[in-house]
């Protein structure tokens, strides 16, 4: 069922996807000036985490300016009644949609029962979908899945999760397996948006999906939206390095062609080399005063490996960054180095 902002928004859905230690609300902060899209995703959020004596830390993942929204937030894990009371906690908070991951490959995840795991216990993610429900009250709830843990198994998985009568599904073109090793089968994520519509034809369901999965640029993008009949896309890695991706969100919607694959911030000279370090320079202090010493400062370094690319000393100042404490040190190289 589509609900909440979801049903405001046009199509295609430009969204930004989660990514653990990139997403976090500076990253966004960003983003949302130089390019926003549609609706935009936290960092994921262990639901178990915040159900433990841990949970004051956790809650620093799910900081969101009021620029970001729509602000959705995700969660792992593979308790049901954790869910119900992470549900809740969203709601007190003020974000607005909940996310549940159901595709993560990462080891320590799926050891847990939860992310990409849950693929193959599809009665549990049920369980914790109806959970999630039921502690979220009027805000629309969400899934993001992959084609299958080892092998692709859609076709069997997908009608479990259309049951549910969510407000979204978006489906990463490969399996857990795979992780990021081979390319992104968007003709399987386009399946998704066929087995959608036939299960619709016999429902008053209304779920809509998403694709995920090498996408290089926002016409890039458009195009797979139209090709697959998707009522969006999220977008991953092809952000980093570049937070005006979006910039040309509007023109993309209006069916338009875009001359600067890297947005429309390129017309302005955003996105040469001065520019692109003086916005990493702005990125770190926006890290350094949301988070202080609450978030290892050496989470930006993971930044500066993508702004800090493809010109001439690149990689000697990269390595220069890498050794940096604070955002003044990191100005200090840059001048130094006359950027």
């Amino acid at each position: 069922m589509i609900s909440g902002f979801w049903e405001k928004l046009n199509k295609p859905i430009m969204a930004l996807a989660p990514m653990a230690n990139v997403t976090d609300a500076a990253f966004r902060f960003v983003i949302a000036k130089y390019g926003k899209p549609d609706v935009m995703w936290t960092e994921f959020v262990s639901a178990d985490g915040l159900n433990s004596a841990g949970r004051e830390a956790l809650l620093l993942d799910l900081k969101f300016d009021e620029s970001e929204r729509p602000i959705v937030a995700q969660f792992f894990g593979a308790t049901p009644e954790h869910f119900y009371r992470v549900a809740l906690l969203v709601q007190e908070l003020g974000l607005n949609g909940i996310d549940i991951n159901m595709g993560c490959p990462d080891r320590a995840v799926l050891k847990q029962g939860a992310g990409a795991a849950l693929l193959e216990e599809p009665e549990l993610a049920k369980k914790i979908i109806s959970e999630t429900k039921r502690g979220a009250g009027s805000l629309p709830v969400s899934v993001k899945t992959r084609l299958g843990l080892k092998k692709n198994i859609l076709k069997s998985w997908l009608p479990h999760l259309l049951e549910m009568d969510l407000a979204a599904i978006t489906v990463h073109g490969r399996t857990a397996k795979e992780l990021s090793l081979v390319p992104a089968d968007w003709k399987a994520i386009g399946e998704a948006v066929v087995m959608r519509d036939r299960y619709e034809a016999s429902s008053t369901s209304r779920t809509l999906i998403l694709g995920n999965g090498d996408v290089k640029n926002l016409a890039d993008a458009g195009t797979k939206a139209k090709e697959y009949g998707l009522d969006g896309v999220m977008v991953g890695r092809g952000i980093f390095g570049n937070p005006w991706f979006f910039a040309d969100l509007s023109r993309v919607k209006r069916g338009g062609q875009i001359e600067h694959p890297d947005g429309a911030r390129a017309e302005e000279g955003l996105t040469n080399t001065r520019g692109k370090l003086k916005v990493m320079l702005e990125h770190t202090r926006i890290f350094e005063k949301m988070f202080g010493e609450r978030k290892n400062f050496d989470v930006m370094k993971k930044h500066y490996k993508v702004y800090v690319n493809g010109f001439p000393g690149a990689k000697e100042l990269r390595m220069e960054l890498m050794g940096a404490k604070d955002a003044d040190e990191v100005e200090k190289i840059l001048k130094r180095r006359d950027f």
